[in-house]
């Protein structure tokens, strides 16, 4: 449907993030669910930021079925809080250096302040809230690339995260920088995740949208309907 995808499971991608940290290169990371492959159909810019990455996982079971009925079967779905997750207990183990950026002042530093008590040893070279005026932009992402992190996590929503790394990876040199939504809220348990076996059944959008039903009812019910469209135009082409 326009985007690629690596076809990779949670350890295989845990072992390619440790690879690019240690090339102490700068790499970024992007994952795809439904959403986001409707936004990259409508936006050429992100399509080719997303295309772009050097790690692309599918997040979303709708994005897996989809990709077994069309004949390319995506071993799994890695969720962008699942790795977020990991990364933080691998960061303490292997002593790796993290930057939060994004959410609100509040959110992110109680992210600082829990996740270091979680995984002792773990080291948050810094941390900044996602608020800032465009010609502020450059500004932040140097006194992010100041602090040497081994990994940034950018809470900030689609596709601003997605652009903002692709402007700036080079000069930040970060080894490796995801987007994670809202993963922020996710845990400081602002919002709850769904029940293990609604995630299995691909329901978790709609376990979101009963917390948040005037803020996601657009974007479940009316703008990602498109991918519908999109399967049925693959489908008939294959």
């Amino acid at each position: 449907m326009g985007c690629e995808v690596d076809n990779l499971d949670m350890e295989e991608t845990l072992g390619v993030i440790e690879g690019f940290i240690h090339s102490g290169k700068p790499h970024q990371h992007v994952v795809v669910n439904v959403d986001k492959i409707v936004k990259a159909n409508r936006d050429g810019e992100l399509r080719q930021i997303i295309n772009g990455c050097d790690l692309i996982n599918a997040d979303g079971m709708p994005v897996v079925w989809a990709s077994r009925l069309l004949g390319k079967p995506l071993k799994e779905r890695v969720t962008g809080v699942d790795l977020f997750e990991s990364l933080m207990k691998r960061s303490a183990d292997k002593g790796w250096r993290v930057f939060l950026l994004g959410a609100r002042e509040e959110v992110v530093s109680r992210v600082a302040q829990i996740y270091p008590a979680r995984y002792p040893g773990l080291v948050v070279a810094g941390y900044r809230n996602g608020y800032w005026r465009p010609e502020e932009e450059a500004e932040v992402a140097a006194a992010i690339g100041e602090t040497r992190p081994d990994i940034l996590f950018v809470a900030i929503s689609s596709p601003k995260k997605e652009a903002f790394l692709a402007r700036h990876q080079d000069a930040m040199k970060v080894p490796f920088a995801m987007g994670v939504g809202g993963t922020f809220d996710v845990a400081t348990g602002r919002v709850r995740r769904a029940p293990l076996w609604m995630q299995k059944a691909g329901l978790e959008w709609f376990y979101r949208f009963l917390q948040e039903p005037r803020r996601m009812f657009r974007r479940y019910f009316i703008d990602d309907m498109a991918f519908v469209a999109l399967f049925a135009r693959e489908w008939i082409k294959r």
